[in-house]
Formats: structure tokens, sequence, C-alpha cells
């Protein structure tokens, strides 16, 4: 048998959301540099699709499955039971050594399919509030790994080993200026991110445009890049448009390493994917979480970098124009304010989540292979 890591094959269901696509992929190129072999599962939905155009070196197989939405269990079933059997027809041809799970709908039909053909199992968890498919999941796998502490406690495994939520490579300290010349605006002038997720957040985008007349007189220096998702760009870019503002505007960047490097500040939700990335690049942060998040898991990874003073929070219900302003004011405006805020952001910092989890993965794929079988030599008398 070849121990070597170049004959191990590792697939990572990692699609549906960014939140679970991104670090998904971080783990992947760890595993890459080891030499292993990686299959990617992933959904249909555009954020993956579009995501996986750039991915070199691995393969991709994209499941039919579905999310859970009242109304829509029979969609989601036969989703399920679809991915299922995908998933099983592909480890009948060539077994993975482990499938790892980052969450959300995607991951629940590989793990299922991995463990009857005799893979090992892992997730990894990223938000405060650990997802249905991870809490199910976890009865199942070897190892669960963990963004944050408190999540170890809601999963059905004392197999937890805290890493923090993996980042890709790119996602490093950089030169503003350099970014805000990158990306066609001013290298000087200070720039508000405004980022929905992968996907956008339509509540986001109407709280920026009531408030930009506001903005725009308290902040008259002030640059932006809007990531609106697909459903809202015309819109938000003829608010910009209306006021004079300097505004980049897309649907979807695939380069967010560039625009949290030009960011001063950023306005975001509080997915956990999201929350890592700006403390990798330090960037101070007002989170205005999704309210219909399940099991309100926003709010509470949220709260968790605000007790820390890591990031500044609005409740969506209780934002309005003179709120989101006046919490912009400071992040903005204050040096002091924003450099307490990255020596905060700094301790959420985890470089090494990704070759954590790459390095706990293979090391107990080495565990549990047999030992290679001593070939002895036949005495010379033995065959006389």
């Amino acid at each position: 048998m070849n121990n070597s890591p170049s004959s191990r094959s590792i697939a990572i269901a990692c699609g549906g959301t960014g939140g679970h696509l991104f670090p998904g992929l971080a783990v992947a190129h760890e595993l890459l540099e080891r030499g292993c072999s990686v299959t990617l599962l992933v959904s249909p939905k555009d954020v993956d699709q579009q995501a996986i155009k750039r991915v070199l070196g691995m393969e991709v197989m994209t499941l039919p499955a579905v999310g859970l939405k009242r109304g829509g269990e029979i969609a989601f079933l036969r989703g399920f039971c679809r991915s299922y059997r995908a998933a099983k027809k592909l480890f009948r041809s060539r077994l993975p050594q482990a499938v790892l799970a980052m969450g959300g709908f995607t991951s629940a039909p590989p793990v299922l399919a991995a463990k009857t053909c005799g893979a090992q199992a892992f997730l990894h968890e990223s938000n405060t509030v650990p997802g249905r498919a991870n809490r199910w999941l976890s009865w199942l796998v070897n190892r669960a790994f963990v963004g944050f502490p408190v999540a170890a406690r809601r999963l059905h495994t004392n197999r937890v080993t805290i890493t923090g939520t993996p980042v890709r490579p790119q996602f490093r300290l950089r030169d503003a200026a350099e970014c805000r010349i990158a990306l066609g605006l001013h290298p000087d002038r200070p720039l508000l991110a405004v980022i929905g997720g992968s996907q956008g957040a339509s509540g986001i985008n109407d709280l920026i445009i009531q408030s930009l007349p506001l903005i725009s007189r308290s902040l008259p220096m002030l640059q932006w890049f809007h990531l609106t998702g697909p459903s809202d760009t015309g819109r938000v870019e003829h608010a910009y448009r209306d006021l004079g503002l300097n505004a980049v505007v897309r649907p979807f960047f695939a380069e967010m390493e560039l625009v949290l490097g030009a960011a001063t500040a950023a306005i975001s939700r509080a997915g956990a994917s999201s929350l890592a990335e700006f403390a990798a690049m330090q960037v101070p942060a007002l989170l205005v979480p999704y309210p219909a998040a399940t099991e309100n898991h926003q709010f509470h990874n949220a709260r968790a970098f605000v007790e820390t003073g890591a990031a500044r929070l609005l409740s969506q219900d209780q934002a309005t124009p003179e709120a989101l302003t006046n919490l912009l004011l400071d992040l903005v405006e204050s040096k002091v304010v924003r450099e307490t805020t990255q020596k905060a952001l700094a301790r959420w910092q985890a470089p090494a989540a990704a070759e954590q989890i790459a390095e706990a993965i293979l090391e107990s794929i080495t565990q549990a292979e047999p030992a290679p079988t001593e070939v002895r030599p036949t005495p010379a008398s033995a065959t006389r």
C-alpha cells in the first residue's frame, strides 16, 4: 500500500453559501500543498458556480442538493437522495480516505455515503450555533473542528478541536492604497466596503440607500465598494449616481481580498466566514446580522466579536440612517477607535486553522492505516 500523501484522496463538501465554500477552499489548498488529491462537492447555486471558476488543481463535482425550506420538504428529500446516490457512485469508483463537511445542505449526503463506503468523516462548524446538518453529522464523524469555542457544546461528539475558521491564503494584511488603485478608486481617500455576504443582502442595500444622503454629508471624502448580490445592483448604482458619489457597485466580486485590503471599515452581515476574513485583514466592521438566520446564529456570531471590542453591532430592526451614520463616524474618522478595534480583531485571527485541520485529517488517516507487513526472506535450508 502506498501511504504517501500523494496517494491520499480527500473530498470536501462545502457548497451552498460562501460561508461554507470559502473555508472549504482554504483547507483544500492546504491539502494540495501536502500532495493530496482533492475533490470539491458543491451545489448548483450561483455562488458556488462562480467561485469554482477560479479553482485549480482539484476536481469539482456539483451535487443536485437543495436547501430545506418551509413548503419545500419534498424537493429537499429528492435532492438529498439524488446527492447521496451521486456521491456514492463517485466514491465507489474512487474511494477517498476521508470526507470533510463544512456544513449546509450539501454536506450531509456525501458524509453518509462516505461512511457506508468505509471512509473517515470530519466536519467543520464556523458559527457559534451549529447548523442542523452539522448537528446531525456530529453523531457520525471521526472528529469535529469549530471556529468558536461555544459551538463545541452543541455538537454530539466529544472529539472536538477548536481551530478557528479557515481563510484563504490571499487574505492577509495589504497596502490599502495599492488595493484601492486596483479597484479603480482614489488611493488616499477612505473606503467603506458594504458586504451583504456571498449572495448580497437586500436589508443592508435598503438601509444604505436610505442613509446615503446623511452619510455623504457627514463623510464627504468617503468612497464606496458595494457588493449588492444579484437582485439589487441597478437600484443601488442609481442611488450612488444620483448623489455623485465615487462608488464601485458589483453583484458579485471574486477578489474580496482586494476589497478588504482597501477598506477603512466595512458594513456587513455576520456570517462566520466574513468575520474570519475581517480578523485576518483587521478590518473594523459594523455588523448588521441577518435577522432570519437559522436560530439567529448571525447575532450570536456578532455578539462574540462585539463583546471583545472587535466590531460594532446594529440590529436591522433598529437601524436608522442616524444610528448608522453615528456608528460609521467613529469607525471611519477616529484613528484611536480603528486601532483599538484592530487590536481586538487580531485576537480572533486563526492563521493556522486550515493547516491544523489538514494535518489532523492526514494524521487520522495514517493512524487508521494498517502497518505494512514485514516480508522475511525464506531461509535457504527451507528450500532444500
